[in-house]
């Protein structure tokens, strides 16, 4: 242990010529560890961009779905609010609902019972099903 800080600083300078020397071991990464390495953070970035695509794709599902259901509560309680019969029949219906304008299609068809008929609706998106609701409408 050399206690004199001129021998310290001899004794740094000697390793640190000897780690630049032509016969000094090279430190650091291979190219080939440097790709492995950026491939693997690829495909984590990749998974990661897909499950962001994923997560964006089912909450534009979830709003369209929502937007349809209050499309056909808003035609049902018409129906029940105008206290009479509907005729049966079908018919189509635009539902302007938030920045969407949706397309409703309800059929009205006749029960056992004279008091109730049967209503079906169908919501449509661009020519796509999003939702199909069937229920019971009388008067009393």
């Amino acid at each position: 242990m050399n206690a004199h800080p001129l021998n310290a600083m001899q004794e740094f300078k000697r390793t640190c010529h000897k780690a630049s020397g032509p016969n000094a071991t090279a430190r650091g990464f291979t190219l080939i560890e440097v790709l492995v390495a950026l491939f693997i953070v690829s495909l984590t970035l990749v998974s990661a961009f897909k499950a962001s695509a994923s997560l964006t794709q089912s909450a534009e599902r979830q709003n369209s779905n929502f937007l349809a259901q209050l499309c056909v509560d808003n035609y049902l309680t018409g129906l029940r609010l105008s206290g009479l019969l509907p005729g049966t029949g079908m018919s189509e219906v635009a539902c302007p609902q938030s920045t969407q304008t949706l397309s409703l299609h309800i059929s009205i068809d006749v029960t056992p019972n004279p008091s109730f008929r049967r209503v079906e609706a169908q919501v449509f998106a661009q020519q796509q099903p999003i939702l199909k609701v069937t229920t019971v409408v009388g008067v009393l």
